[in-house]
Parts: structure tokens; sequence; C-alpha cells
């Protein structure tokens, strides 16, 4: 399986209507599986703008929507999944409250340990990292490129490689065995726009 670009917003969004026509020319720049709605401490209603208004434009071109840390709001909001961290609701909890299908995938920072007890309860992907240094969050582990080597050797559950990831450095991970490389920072903080940013993180993946 090649990787895959695993697309997460910015952390805020103050103009959503724009915000929707940067995302959609990204989106329509290369291959994106995913886009996982990621703010923070913001009010549910706010999260509930960011679905309405993004959901229309992922599911236009088949990207999956995941939104991040609050299962309840993704099976209310209707999302195709959600990811939650090792301090949010735990995998069961997470899955009791969307369902058995959709989506669930879980954050196991460099610990294959974490990553495999997520995969046995049933996780749909585990999320390794931080790889490269980050400034999108305070990264508290740094994981190595072999973790994903490793994994994909034992393991059946996709892998996502997260933290830091650019079109620079999206080759490391995805020679190593990413399924998906999560990336936030190095799209919508690209010199050269978001599109630009996702075709060549797209060239890079292919190359690799």
């Amino acid at each position: 399986m090649t990787c895959r670009l695993y697309l997460i917003t910015p952390p805020r969004i103050d103009d959503l209507a724009a915000f929707g026509r940067t995302l959609a020319a990204a989106l329509d720049a290369g291959d994106v599986s995913a886009l996982q709605i990621r703010l923070k401490d913001v009010p549910d209603e706010v999260i509930a703008a960011a679905v309405d208004v993004l959901t229309p434009i992922a599911h236009g071109r088949d990207v999956a929507i995941i939104l991040n840390d609050r299962p309840d709001l993704a099976a209310k909001y209707g999302c195709d999944g959600v990811h939650v961290g090792q301090g949010d609701a735990s995998y069961a909890q997470a899955r009791r409250l969307v369902g058995a299908e959709r989506i669930v995938g879980v954050t196991c920072h460099d610990s294959r340990h974490l990553a495999m007890e997520a995969a046995e309860a049933g996780a749909d992907y585990v999320a390794f990292g931080a790889f490269f240094p980050t400034t999108t969050k305070d990264a508290s582990t740094r994981a190595e490129p072999e973790i994903l080597t490793i994994w994909q050797e034992t393991m059946e559950v996709p892998c996502v490689a997260i933290g830091g990831i650019t079109a620079e450095n999206v080759a490391i991970v995805a020679a190593a065995g990413a399924d998906f490389a999560a990336v936030s920072a190095g799209v919508w903080g690209h010199p050269d726009g978001p599109a630009a940013a996702v075709k060549a993180i797209n060239a890079a993946i292919a190359g690799a």
C-alpha cells in the first residue's frame, strides 16, 4: 500500500468560508485520504459549524472527515470517524459512542505496546509520532522511523505518522512504512500555498 496524505486542519479557523475555498483547492491538488478537524479549546457550536462547512467539500472529493478528541460530537454530527489521544476518551468509550461502522484512530506516541493494545481492541489505525520537530502541538514524545517498519512487518492495522511532517521529509516516513502521513502546518504554512504543498507531498511520496 502506498502512503497517503492525511490532512489536519489548522488549530484555529477564523474565516470558515475562506478556509473552505483553500481546502477545496488543496484537495483538488492531489491525493488526500482524510481530513481531521482539529480545533482546540473552542465551543461545540464552532466545531459543528466547521463540520457543516467542510464535510461537503471533503466528501465531494472522496475524503473522509475525522473529528479530533470528541467521539460524542463525531457521532452527533455524522463524521466518518474520530481520532482519540491517550489523554482523551478511551478507545472503548470512543467505539461505544461512534458505533461499529465509523473509524476510530488512536494516538500511540512512540509506543508499540500502546499501539498493539489499540489494534487488538479494534482500532482502525494507530498513530505514531512526533517524528520531526513540530510547532502545531507540544509533542511529548519523539518516534524513530523504524517503529513504522517494525509495525508494518508485524501488524495488519494501518499506521499513521504524525509530527512535523513536510514535503521535505515525508519521504522518510513513507519509505519506513507509514500507511498515512498526517500533515498540518506543512500544508497550511507552505510558502507556495496549501495546494502546492499537497502536490509536493504527493510527489515526494511517489518518489520514496
